[in-house]
């Protein structure tokens, strides 16, 4: 999430009411998970496994909770709890708004754009050219929509992202304030769930079609031309490349990466990262060749156990 308006390190620092350091003139522009960080961002690590990968980050400023040695041209804020303090600064600078019409303010609709009736549209949506938007769609505020986008019934674009810190044998959320790129010529089935961004961007790629009932996770990033068959279920922060197929019920945990080309055959489980031009299958997940190979296996095992 980028800021209206920068803030300064030290007063960022007085908000929060700790200690900084740096230059207190220095400028933050934005406010974004460590993934999705760029020069000028603000972003927060309260465990010593991320320190050194925060630290080194595209982020300009870091939220921790510890000491540290400031690398040059940063600027630190030292937190006794980095997670609440970055939540007390999104929802100041991005807050949750209630809706009081179907409606919300400054949406932008293209020509030829057809909007079916109980469709419910946020604050400052764009919708591109030619598109069809069906009964019961939800487009949450910021979502955008390229040109000849297509959204069947009952489908929301940018719920609040799926993402909890565990507090004292509870749960508290992440503040959601990113949102939902559709990008152009894209078809999306009824009763999808395409969560936001939780302070960047969730895409799905020019030309993808994804049937009914699939759910896809904040921050998320779908490629060109992708299909995706009903009852997929894709978790945060996955990245999937161009060409990808993805049969039915297929699961993808976070943050793993799909080549271009990949084809993932129906229930197919993904726990971590796989390469582009080849076929999957299983749970967890393999390729098809070596799968069936190794079910061709423990189908021979009775008769083996047998001749024992």
């Amino acid at each position: 999430m980028k800021l209206k308006e920068p803030i300064t390190l030290e007063k960022a620092s007085q908000i929060l009411n700790c200690e900084y350091v740096g230059a207190p003139n220095q400028e933050i522009t934005g406010l974004n998970e460590i993934h999705v960080v760029d020069f000028g961002d603000l972003v927060f690590v309260d465990h010593p496994k991320y320190y050194d990968k925060a630290l080194h980050s595209k982020a300009t400023f870091i939220l921790i909770d510890k000491k540290v040695d400031c690398p040059i041209g940063k600027g630190l804020l030292i937190s006794d709890c980095p997670f609440d303090d970055f939540n007390k600064l999104t929802k100041m600078f991005a807050p949750f708004s209630k809706w009081d019409k179907n409606f919300g303010a400054d949406p932008v609709i293209g020509k030829d754009t057809l909007i079916h009736p109980n469709t419910v549209i946020g604050r400052n949506v764009k919708i591109g050219n030619n598109c069809e938007i069906h009964s019961g769609v939800v487009l949450n505020d910021h979502t955008i929509l390229g040109d000849y986008v297509t959204i069947q019934a009952n489908t929301v674009i940018g719920g609040t992202a799926f993402y909890y810190k565990k507090k004292d044998n509870k749960y508290e959320r992440w503040h959601t304030c990113g949102y939902v790129h559709i990008k152009d010529h894209v078809e999306i089935g009824a009763l999808c769930t395409i969560d936001a961004g939780v302070t960047g961007v969730t895409v799905i790629g020019e030309g993808s079609k994804l049937d009914n009932q699939i759910q896809v996770g904040h921050d998320t990033q779908i490629g060109k031309n992708c299909l995706i068959a009903a009852q997929v279920g894709i978790s945060g922060c996955v990245t999937i490349g161009n060409n990808v197929t993805l049969w039915g019920q297929v699961g993808i945990v976070s943050d793993v990466s799909i080549g271009d080309g990949a084809v993932l055959l129906g229930m197919a489980g993904v726990s971590k990262d796989l390469a582009g031009g080849k076929t999957y299958f299983g749970q967890p997940c393999g390729e098809v060749r070596i799968k069936f190979r190794e079910l061709a296996a423990i189908r021979s095992l009775p008769k083996i156990i047998e001749n024992l």
